[in-house]
C-alpha cells in the first residue's frame, strides 16, 4: 500500500479510525513519514443508503479535499506506549477490587466479620489470618501473633469476629480469590515499572504537573494525566479546547429558545474519573481556597455533581497554563478572577435595586 501510495506521490491520508482497526495502518504509513488525518466517524458518516466500503473511501477522500474534516489528536508513539500501559494498570486495578469483593464475600456468608475489625481486609494482620484459617480449616486458633502492633481494635474483638466456619467450597473459592490477587499484584507491579521507565524522559514536564493540587500524593497520578494529554499543549489552542476535549464542557444544544440539553460529552473515559477523585479531595482540603469556594458557590445553585466538573475543569485548565506557560501553579490566577468578579457583581445588584425603584 505504501509503494502504491508513493509511486503516485500522495503524502496525506484521510481515515477514520474504528475502533483499534487503524492502529497496523496508521502504524505502517507513520513509519514511511507519510502525514494521516485520523477522523472521527461521526465527522465522516456518509448519506444513509446505498453503502459500500469504496463509496465511503470516496466520502472520505471528498471531505478531506474541501477541507470539511476535522482531526483526531494523536501524540507521538512515547506517549501512546505510555497511554497503553497505564490504562492497563487501570484495567489491573478494577480486576484486584473486583477479586477482592469476592474474597470479602466469602468471608461474610462464612460469618468471618473481618471488615467490622480491619480498616483493611486485605492488610498484612488481616491478610496473615486469612492464610492460616485457609491451611488449617476448622481450627481454633489465637489471633494475637498475626495482629500488628500497631492495631487500635482489641484482641477480643478480633478474636470474636473470626469464630465463624468456611465450608470447603468457600475455601477454594476464597483461595483462588487470594491467589488471583497476589498474582493481579505481581503484574501490576511489573506495568508500574515498565511506565515509570518511559516516563523519565518527560521528568520536566511531570514536575510541573505536580506542583497542581492533588497531583503531588501519587506519582502515578501527573503520569496519567501526561499519557492522556501528551503534554504538548501547542496542540491546543486555549484551555477551553483541552477541557471540551477532555469531555468537560457542557453541550450548547438549544432551539427557538428553548434549551434540550447540557450535558457533558462522553469525551475522556479514563481522564474524567481521575480528575473527579482529584476534585473531590480538594473541596475537603483546607488549603486550597480557591477551588473550596468556587465548589461551594457553585453546589448551593446547581448540586454536588456539577460543582465537581467545574473543580475537574478548573484542574483542566491549571494543567494547560502550566504545561504551555512552562511555569509552576500559583492559584494568583484563580483569585484575582474571584476578586475582579465582586465589583461587578456589586454594580449589578445597585442598579437593580436604582432600576426597581
Amino acid at each position: 500500500m505504501c509503494d502504491f501510495l508513493e509511486k503516485f506521490k500522495c503524502d496525506d491520508i484521510a481515515m477514520e479510525s474504528a475502533g483499534d482497526y487503524w492502529v497496523p495502518v496508521f502504524n505502517v504509513l507513520e513509519s514511511r513519514n507519510i502525514h494521516v488525518c485520523l477522523a472521527h466517524p461521526k465527522y465522516t458518516k456518509p448519506q444513509k443508503g446505498n453503502k459500500t466500503d469504496v463509496k465511503d473511501a470516496k466520502w472520505i477522500c471528498d471531505l478531506y479535499m474541501c477541507d470539511m474534516i476535522r482531526p483526531s489528536f494523536v501524540p507521538s508513539k512515547d506517549i501512546r506506549d505510555l497511554r497503553k500501559l497505564c490504562r492497563y494498570r487501570t484495567k489491573l486495578t478494577n480486576t484486584i477490587t473486583g477479586e477482592k469483593n469476592r474474597a470479602l464475600n466469602c468471608l461474610t456468608v462464612s460469618n468471618l466479620k473481618l471488615d467490622d475489625v480491619f480498616s483493611d481486609v486485605f492488610g498484612k494482620s488481616s491478610s496473615s489470618i486469612i492464610r492460616y484459617m485457609l491451611d488449617h480449616p476448622n481450627e481454633k486458633f489465637d489471633v494475637t501473633p498475626f495482629v500488628d502492633p500497631r492495631c487500635k481494635t482489641p484482641i477480643e474483638e478480633i478474636q470474636a469476629a473470626v469464630d465463624g466456619a468456611i465450608s470447603p467450597a468457600q475455601a477454594v473459592k476464597l483461595q483462588a480469590c487470594m491467589d488471583h490477587i497476589d498474582e493481579l499484584e505481581a503484574h501490576k507491579k511489573h506495568i508500574e515499572n515498565a511506565v515509570i521507565d518511559l516516563s523519565e524522559p518527560y521528568g520536566d514536564a511531570l514536575e510541573l504537573i505536580r506542583t497542581i493540587p492533588g497531583f503531588d500524593k501519587n506519582p502515578f497520578t501527573a503520569i496519567y494525566i501526561l499519557a492522556e494529554t501528551g503534554g504538548d499543549m501547542s496542540v491546543f489552542e486555549t484551555s477551553k479546547h483541552l477541557s471540551s476535549w477532555a469531555g468537560l464542557c457542557p453541550k450548547n444544544d438549544g432551539s427557538g429558545g428553548k434549551i434540550k440539553s447540557r450535558r457533558i460529552s462522553k469525551a475522556g473515559n479514563y481522564l474524567k474519573p481521575l480528575l473527579v477523585q482529584i476534585a473531590n479531595a480538594l473541596v475537603n482540603s483546607k488549603d486550597h481556597p480557591e477551588f473550596v469556594s468556587r465548589y461551594r458557590r457553585i453546589k448551593a445553585r446547581h448540586g454536588h455533581k456539577k460543582a465537581i466538573i467545574a473543580i475537574c475543569r478548573m484542574l483542566v485548565t491549571a494543567i494547560w497554563h502550566v504545561l504551555f506557560k512552562i511555569e509552576p501553579y500559583t492559584p494568583d490566577g484563580y483569585k484575582k478572577t474571584l476578586l475582579e468578579d465582586r465589583p461587578s457583581n456589586k454594580r449589578k445588584h445597585s442598579c437593580n435595586s436604582v432600576n426597581r425603584q
